[in-house]
């Protein structure tokens, strides 16, 4: 069979395939397009494996609400440059609403439908297309009375840098979106003393308990220095004993109240926290992408 130039645009256009590649499928198979979409499809998954070893540090954080849930979604790329892409962020996008619908898991969002594939497909076209390689690194399930998100450095609607959740009981009038901005801007690590990691309260006693017996004093008043120190520690790293930055007189906790509402939850994700980044000079990484590497 021919093969058309209206046949590789078609082709192009439902796979994003460069033209050279599309007109090779089409010629591989005899201009049979679904044939030839599979073929593009088996190419790009050798394309994506080449590229999964590679350090996915940047990205974006993508959130959706609806109906008392939200879930904050990070997919991350190699490159900051990935992440402005319009592609790249409907990706997100389209992500984050999968996982509203039906995330239980990084692994059950994977295997759910998006676009007529598995959202692991998708991404895998999506590695062979753009280029770069791309991970679903976490997802967080949020659920209360009232939902409110926020994000930060937005690069689009309901996606950026750090994306914030936090479920309230009772009715929000505008202290969620402050107390959203207060957790993108303060990092808590837990929501009150009861939900905090016991492993970090231990170190921190540990770290205390060390300055405290370089002072010298008398171990009765170090254990009144360590109770004092621990209290100050966990005022700064629970959500609700926090200073409200908005008015720093009250704490959160109290600002919800006067707000008639109660914090009951909140996830706060950071687009790369935890990945170890490998240092390039921009020379090198200029090489590398001309070398195709």
């Amino acid at each position: 069979m021919a093969i058309t130039a209206a046949m590789v645009k078609e082709l192009r256009d439902m796979t994003g395939a460069g033209m050279m590649d599309a007109k090779k499928a089409l010629t591989e198979v005899d201009g049979d397009m679904e044939a030839a979409v599979d073929w593009l499809r088996t190419k790009g998954l050798a394309k994506a494996a080449k590229k999964s070893g590679r350090v996915a540090a940047e990205g974006l954080v993508g959130v959706a609400v609806t109906n008392g849930k939200g879930v904050a979604i990070e997919l991350n790329s190699e490159t900051d440059f990935v992440a402005k892409n319009t592609d790249f962020q409907k990706l997100v996008s389209d992500i984050a609403e999968v996982a509203l619908e039906v995330g239980e898991s990084v692994e059950v969002v994977k295997a759910a439908a998006l676009n007529g594939k598995t959202v692991e497909d998708v991404l895998t076209d999506a590695i062979a297309r753009i280029g770069e390689n791309m991970t679903l690194r976490r997802m967080h399930l949020l659920e209360g009375d009232t939902l409110v998100h926020y994000v930060h450095n937005a690069a689009a609607e309901g996606m950026g840098k750090i994306g914030v959740l936090v479920a309230l009981n009772g009715a929000d009038n505008g202290i969620g979106k402050q107390i959203a901005m207060h957790i993108a801007a303060t990092n808590p690590a837990s929501l009150n003393e009861g939900d905090l990691d016991p492993a970090i309260v231990e170190k921190e006693r540990n770290v205390q308990i060390e300055i405290a017996r370089e002072s010298g004093k008398p171990e009765a008043v170090i254990e009144k220095m360590i109770e004092g120190r621990m209290k100050k520690f966990l005022e700064e790293v629970t959500l609700v004993n926090q200073k409200f930055v908005i008015n720093p007189d009250i704490t959160v906790a109290q600002a919800a109240k006067e707000a008639g509402v109660e914090v009951t939850g909140f996830v706060r994700m950071e687009v790369g926290e935890g990945i170890e980044k490998k240092e390039e000079d921009f020379a090198a990484e200029v090489a590398k992408t001309v070398a195709g590497n």
